[in-house]
């Protein structure tokens, strides 16, 4: 498995960066992970720290060294790092609860799932081209009932759902994805997509630059138009490659890497496996399955 990645957060002009965002990986899988802590709530960086800690120290215990259903393990990971946040606030007694966005990607055996829960997003950009990208959990973005109009400026950037919130909250896992060599895979903040529209981000991308420099620009350029008011702005861009071609630039290589070896730029504040020993399944289970019921009726209701 081979890939390029470049990771860069900048705090704009707000008090302070509540983006948290990292990477890990073994010989056969690699886990990307971006979360946005929610302003208007307390400790937002809490709850994003939190949600990286638990989904990589799920990762690192899960990837052996691949993931065997990188599906049901993003799933089981977001309702997880939403029971720590949640318990955080609970010992802390804590009126109001830190929340987060969250989006995180398992790329391995050539494929690519995502899950996104609020409005971080994933961008895949193939041959100069928008391929895919995830819909937000928002007013925006919610599925229109036939007939019913809600251009309100006051409701369209209201998130439909976090993790933190004292209700279940919602996500989306992706259906496996087939990469092919140069693909290119985004994930943001707000700060990002919420002043560069979507063209301008795929153009960036699949300018022919390096994503050491794609992904830089693109956050410059965020800064830029955001101005002094800007907000966090926070990415983790990587390039899909197979073994180097003469004259390319090297990217990460995980061919020589020992079974048992799990790398990681998320490293402080790795919850330990006594963290997390009260994330059973059967709780994780429950969980899930309030969503999917939730899911059916939303749909039910729908048709």
């Amino acid at each position: 498995m081979k890939f390029s990645v470049f990771q860069v957060s900048r705090k704009g002009g707000r008090v302070k960066n509540e983006d948290r965002m990292g990477y890990c990986y073994t010989r056969e899988s690699g886990l990307f992970v971006l979360a946005d802590g929610m302003g208007g709530h307390p400790e937002g960086e809490v709850a994003a720290q939190i949600a990286l800690q638990t989904v990589a120290a799920l990762y690192q215990r899960e990837a052996r060294p691949m993931v065997k259903d990188p599906k049901a393990f993003l799933a089981e990971s977001a309702m997880a790092a939403h029971q720590q946040i949640m318990r955080y606030a609970s010992s802390k007694a804590m009126l109001d609860t830190p929340r987060t966005t969250v989006v995180a990607a398992v790329l391995q055996a050539g494929m690519a799932t995502w899950m996104h829960c609020g409005d971080s997003r994933l961008y895949v950009v193939r041959d100069g081209r928008l391929l895919v990208r995830t819909l937000d959990h928002s007013h925006a973005e919610r599925p229109r009932h036939r007939g019913v109009s809600d251009s309100s400026p006051a409701n369209r950037n209201l998130l439909l759902t976090c993790l933190g919130s004292p209700t279940t909250p919602l996500f989306d896992v992706s259906a496996p994805l087939a990469l092919q060599r140069g693909d290119r895979i985004m994930l943001c903040s707000d700060g990002v997509w919420g002043v560069l529209d979507d063209a301008l981000i795929v153009h960036t991308l699949s300018s022919g630059k390096p994503v050491s420099d794609a992904a830089p620009d693109l956050a410059e350029m965020a800064l830029r138009k955001g101005g002094s008011h800007s907000d966090n702005v926070t990415l983790i861009a990587l390039e899909w490659e197979m073994p180097d071609a003469p004259g390319e630039e090297p990217g990460i290589s995980t061919d020589s890497i020992s079974d048992g070896v799990f790398a990681s730029t998320i490293q402080a504040g790795m919850l330990a496996d006594d963290e997390i020993e009260d994330l059973d399944e059967d709780a994780i289970e429950r969980s899930i399955a309030e969503i999917n019921e939730a899911i059916r009726r939303s749909a039910a209701r729908k048709t």
